[in-house]
């Protein structure tokens, strides 16, 4: 990686390797609920670590443990060079998971509820989640994305951004109003990710190291990793940047060893012969 920073939107620099909140609550989408403490102590030793970009959501709960509520009681006063990202747009379903859509008319609400969680006047990021559970594609984004623009103009909102959409989703939004991030499922849209290049458009893939899936080339990992001294999950995330300049990675834990062994992929270098046995 030979640049370690980006400026989000324009004029908000972060560090390419961040802080996804989503694991803080709960270790896995049905497993119990965290302790509050484990989730603090894992935010402010993140912040130490040089991290400045955080991924949240108000949907990011389990119980009464939520990570909007964590960071705020960790980090706030917040450090003026934090970047909080949030996203909105699902909404629980029976079973608790956020297999709903919010209409239109509900999203000010959603925004809403996040500056007073957050407790901020305007927040720095809002993406517009779409598809529910679903995979991307195939519905429209414009009346939703309006709603969210409103927003911004009215000072509420600093950038925008999308989740889980395809590339004609994306032109629907850019037509609408300027889009500073796309949040995708980990994978390989190398058309998405080149159009988002062209337009300095910050890509930021979810599940980027598996969601608890195993990763796609174990071998391939191992061999770097072998050779490097270093752990299977360094690879990948210098890997994912060496990938793309405006790639931002955001691995999420509420572990306070896997935090520290993602934030030292950021000095992990790979040579070309690396890449090369990495990418076959």
């Amino acid at each position: 990686m030979t640049n370690t920073t980006f400026t989000l939107g324009g004029d908000l620099p972060v560090n390419r390797l961040g802080f996804g909140a989503m694991r803080l609550p709960m270790s896995t989408f049905d497993g119990p609920a965290r302790t509050p403490e484990n989730g603090i102590a894992v935010l402010r030793r993140a912040v130490e670590l040089g991290v400045n970009h955080i991924d949240t959501a108000a949907f990011y709960a389990r119980g009464d443990v939520r990570a909007n509520e964590l960071i705020r009681e960790a980090l706030a006063p917040y450090p003026e060079d934090l970047v909080i990202a949030t996203k909105v747009g699902p909404l629980p379903g029976p079973d608790g998971m956020p297999s709903g859509q919010a209409t239109p008319d509900q999203l000010r609400g959603l925004v809403e509820a996040d500056l007073r969680a957050l407790g901020v006047d305007r927040l720095d990021v809002v993406n517009l989640r779409v598809g529910g559970m679903s995979g991307p594609g195939g519905e429209s984004v414009a009346e939703r994305f309006a709603v969210l623009a409103g927003l911004q103009q009215k000072g509420l909102i600093r950038h925008l951004g999308v989740s889980n959409i395809d590339a004609a989703q994306l032109s629907e939004a850019r037509s609408v109003a300027p889009v500073a991030c796309v949040q995708n499922p980990y994978a390989d849209d190398l058309a998405l990710l080149a159009e988002c290049e062209a337009a300095g458009i910050a890509y930021v893939p979810f599940f980027l190291l598996g969601g608890g899936r195993e990763p796609l080339d174990t071998r391939r990992l191992e061999k770097v990793a072998a050779r490097l001294d270093a752990t299977v999950t360094q690879v990948q995330l210098a890997l994912l940047l060496a990938s793309s300049p405006v790639m931002l990675a955001i691995p999420g834990t509420g572990n306070l060893a896997h935090l520290e062994e993602n934030m030292t992929a950021r000095d992990l270098t790979l040579t070309d012969d690396d890449l090369a046995d990495l990418r076959g």
